[in-house]
């Protein structure tokens, strides 16, 4: 097997664990959200610590956070937002949104290109107006149709993709990055889990599958970053954006054919449109990797 092969098998198996996650949570559904969040942080913590453990690379954690001038300030606002998305993506699952989940990952890269037009002044083409016309278009007749904005797909796709454009400024790599984001809320996932238990609601220690359940967001969350970083780096960005897209179409189908969520008529206008609008993007990135 070809490195490139490797890559691409890797970006696939990241993209499917992400992809079906929301059956994972859907199984910790009697746990508050807020409680879940403060777990998978903690244990993410864990995991990924002992993975720079293993290979050796917790120096670079705390050359991060106390040496490298300007970092510090950065994963502090990525772990405020990555604690933002994490929160919005459980609640949505548990309040049987997953649809609305689906489509704030489906509108991530679109919003991440108006991102690009506002901070880093990146020029569009006509084409990818196009794109951000038509995704614009679709909130709009969500809007319109159910009466207010998909605040939850909103939150998802903007707190994402602003948290992308951060990561491109950290000098780290994604792996040492996440660890130290998920270390600067540890604390606060702590204090977070002290008040359900002294509270007698903490769902960690009674239940034995629910305690289990808690314990693998950890491995859960770090294994398709891993994945993912790798396969990344063992292709094109356009091919790794593309495969990107099978994350939210498998939450979709989650949605739709595992939790059988209703599917409003407004949803069947708007999501078309966003897969029409991704079609465009991404040929226009292809086009761009090509001329390369």
């Amino acid at each position: 097997m070809n490195s490139s092969t490797a890559g691409i098998l890797s970006i696939i198996l990241a993209c499917i664990i992400w992809g079906f996650a929301p059956v994972y949570y859907k199984l910790l559904v009697t746990v508050p959200p807020l409680e879940l969040l403060s777990h998978r942080t903690i244990w993410s913590f864990i995991f990924f610590f002992g993975v720079l453990g293993f290979y050796g690379r917790v120096k670079e954690l705390w050359s991060a956070i106390f040496n490298l001038k300007g970092q510090l300030p950065i994963i502090l606002l990525a772990s405020v937002l990555i604690a933002i998305n994490w929160f919005f993506f459980i609640y949505a699952i548990q309040t049987n949104q997953t649809t609305e989940a689906s489509l704030g990952y489906f509108m991530m890269p679109l919003v991440t290109v108006v991102w690009g037009l506002i901070i880093f002044r990146e020029k569009l083409s006509i084409f990818q107006w196009m794109s951000v016309l038509l995704a614009a278009v679709a909130v709009c007749i969500l809007t319109f149709g159910l009466g207010l904005p998909p605040w939850i797909a909103l939150i998802l796709s903007f707190s994402f993709s602003i948290y992308a454009v951060l990561k491109k400024k950290l000098e780290i790599s994604p792996i040492v990055s996440v660890t130290g984001e998920v270390l600067v809320l540890v604390p606060i996932g702590l204090l977070l889990l002290l008040y359900f238990h002294m509270d007698g609601q903490g769902s960690f220690g009674g239940d034995w599958e629910i305690t289990c359940l808690l314990a693998l967001s950890g491995p859960l969350t770090a294994a398709p970053l891993i994945l993912f970083s790798y396969g990344t780096r063992k292709v094109n960005l356009s091919t790794a954006g593309i495969l990107q897209y099978l994350n939210p179409s498998l939450q979709f189908f989650c949605a739709a054919y595992i939790f059988m969520e209703p599917l409003s008529r407004w949803h069947m206008l708007a999501f078309p449109l966003i897969w029409v609008a991704l079609i465009i993007y991404s040929w226009v990135g292809i086009r761009k990797s090509r001329a390369i």
